[in-house]
């Protein structure tokens, strides 16, 4: 039984799951979208989403607690470069998200061993999905009705003042 145990081990020795979720996490938020087991992405999800929150409060705090936040990231991720996109342009585009960084879409099965496949992606990179894509589209429509009448009523008052004269 597991009782309490709630980290799945997936079948690796401690370093070599941190390894391997520090690799993962860098291949996602470097390309917003990778493709994996549906196990290692329910694993990489929490690993990943509080390593996006510390970089989504850097925003809010003083420089110092910035650079603790960067560098805790850094402990965890072990790539500058992944940490330094996280911190620029990830935190930037999800800064008025609550929580739920990431989407786990399942794939259909492997071909080889017929593992369970899902495709991890970053919810602010996708396109499709984005309901604030959507809203912006929604808000610039205008009414042509509404304008037209306003701008017909007092040119005819005009003209017709005109004739009276």
């Amino acid at each position: 039984m597991r009782h309490g145990k709630k980290v799945n081990h997936l079948g690796r020795k401690t370093a070599h799951r941190k390894a391997m979720l520090a690799n993962m996490a860098c291949s996602l938020i470097e390309h917003k979208r990778i493709n994996t087991t549906v196990a290692k992405a329910k694993a990489l999800r929490t690993f990943v989403e509080p390593l996006i929150t510390k970089a989504k409060s850097e925003n809010n705090t003083t420089t110092e607690q910035s650079t603790h936040n960067r560098r805790v990231v850094f402990s965890y991720l072990r790539n500058k470069y992944a940490v330094t996109e996280l911190f620029k342009e990830v935190a930037v585009k999800i800064g008025d998200r609550p929580g739920g960084y990431v989407r786990i879409i399942k794939l259909g099965n492997r071909q080889g061993d017929n593992a369970p496949m899902a495709m991890i992606e970053l919810v602010d990179y996708n396109e499709l999905y984005n309901p604030k894509g959507n809203k912006a589209k929604k808000s610039t429509r205008r009414s042509r009705r509404g304008g037209a009448n306003k701008a017909a009523a007092p040119v005819a008052d005009v003209e017709t003042s005109q004739e009276e004269e």
